[in-house]
């Protein structure tokens, strides 16, 4: 009788392990999470608009949902380039910083790549390209975390946490199907 108790607590705990993985952050995607570009400062207007392009299309990749800068949005992203050049290598500098709904930072996200040009305005597809993927990874993990974090504190109908019946010491009340 023990060890039936044993196996069948033992079995409950694998199950939960097994369903709470599928709802972990290797399982999670940033979908549903309306996020609007507001703006990029650093950048002349035709580098700018097609960095969006380009910030477009990797959000789609990563099924982060970019909407308008008037949209309702649960982020609102507002990003800076620059460049500078050492020793003959010219890198662009990007820092995204994510505010949420009360206008709070929740987040910035900043890095540097080598860039074949020597200043913003003569940046390529390619190397927006690149900047626009190195971005859209970082927002995509950063709204993931953020979403699984909002499930386990304030459960919704579908994305609601896997709950777990306790077990009973009393083996007759147990059903099986």
């Amino acid at each position: 009788m023990a060890g039936t108790k044993r196996a069948r607590r033992l079995a409950a705990l694998v199950l939960t392990a097994t369903l709470g993985a599928c709802q972990g952050p290797l399982g999670g995607s940033p979908e549903g999470v309306p996020v609007a570009l507001e703006s990029i400062d650093g950048a002349p207007a035709p580098i700018r608009t097609a960095l969006v392009d380009e910030l477009t299309n990797a959000a789609t990749d990563r099924k982060v949902d970019l909407v308008g800068a008037s949209a309702q949005a649960r982020y609102r992203v507002r990003g800076y380039l620059s460049t500078a050049t050492e020793d003959g290598e010219t890198k662009v500098a990007y820092v995204w910083d994510v505010f949420d709904s009360q206008k709070r930072r929740a987040k910035r996200l900043a890095g540097s790549s080598p860039v074949p040009a020597s200043s913003i305005s003569s940046l390529d597809k390619a190397a927006l390209a690149k900047l626009a993927e190195a971005s859209m990874d970082e927002i995509a993990e950063f709204l993931t975390a953020a979403k699984s974090e909002t499930v386990t504190e304030t459960p919704s109908a579908p994305e609601a946490a896997i709950q777990t019946a306790e077990v009973s010491d009393d083996e007759t009340a147990v059903a099986m199907q």
